[in-house]
């Protein structure tokens, strides 16, 4: 019995058919189907029923699953121990959003890879809330105000952001001064989430309107560019726009409080030691940025 024939196994039983079970291991469907073929040989069992729609637990998979994730996780331990001290194995699984993974993780992620050779990392971009339990995720890099759901959540470091339109929006409907101006203005928002701004030390919140919703910080940029609306977009998608004067920052007075960054993973007792060792380097690499002057991009 192979410890990949076991992995592969609790993928399938976890995503509910070879497909996606293939999917999460980056292997094909056929490699999927052979592993599980000669673990039920060597078991001596069948472990799945095959459907239509996936793969769905026989009585014996249901006994065997729990006991297979058991193992997986103590060999992963027990590899660990005998590593050179600080070296990680197997596999991290982590998503990452669409509109900073590349400019903002991505060179994270490969120093992670070049420090532990032996450490898989498959990293999925994209700016839907993934579900870590689910889909077969580790963890998640998420940016923003966080909602209140059931996972852990870790912040790492700040997210700046501002307010921004183009020239030709401000030209042609003004500028909002203050939080209740922007009643009269058309919003460019992910959904229907609220806006706070910084009056002195207070929060004050607003609930904006508009025709344009987009989940992804790019696509609300370029229709800001278009001058549909005023965004929220943070700093590192409007810097170079903000510098050529192709948008602008309104309503300086009232800056958005600082959103965070943030390794969310699914709730237990301990987080997995790569988990962590990701978490560390994120922290060293974002919590000592700082709020950008007034007038920066």
């Amino acid at each position: 019995m192979d410890i990949e024939e076991l992995r592969t196994f609790v993928e399938v039983a976890d995503a509910g058919g070879v497909s996606p079970a293939a999917r999460r291991l980056g292997i094909s469907k056929s490699m999927v189907s052979r592993r599980l073929a000669r673990l039920e040989d060597d078991l001596g069992v069948q472990l799945l029923a095959r459907t239509t729609r996936g793969a769905a637990l026989t009585e014996a998979g249901l006994t065997f699953r729990d006991h297979a994730a058991r193992v997986c996780v103590e060999i992963d331990q027990a590899r660990e121990t005998i590593l050179p001290t600080g070296d990680l194995c197997g596999r991290l699984r982590i998503a990452v959003p669409l509109s900073f993974g590349p400019t903002h993780f991505a060179h994270v992620l490969a120093d992670m890879a070049q420090r532990h050779p032996q450490l898989h990392i498959h990293t999925a971009y994209s700016d839907r809330f993934v579900d870590l339990v689910s889909e077969g995720f580790d963890c998640a890099i998420r940016v923003g105000y966080l909602p209140d759901s059931n996972m852990i959540a870790r912040r790492v470091g700040p997210l700046y952001g501002k307010l921004v339109a183009s020239p030709d929006y401000i030209r042609r409907n003004g500028s909002p001064e203050t939080p209740e101006d922007l009643a009269g203005h058309q919003a460019l928002m992910q959904g229907t989430e609220p806006w706070q701004f910084m009056d002195g030390d207070e929060i004050v919140t607003v609930h904006p309107r508009g025709r344009f919703k987009a989940d992804n910080a790019i696509a609300l940029a370029a229709a800001a560019l278009a001058g549909v609306g005023i965004a929220w977009i943070p700093d590192g998608v409007t810097e170079e726009h903000l510098a050529s004067g192709a948008l602008v920052a309104v309503m300086t007075r009232f800056p958005p409080p600082p959103a965070g960054i943030y390794v969310i993973r699914p709730p237990g007792q301990h987080p997995a030691r790569k988990v962590r060792v990701l978490t560390e380097m994120l922290i060293e690499c974002f919590e000592h940025a700082t709020a950008p002057k007034d007038g920066d991009g």
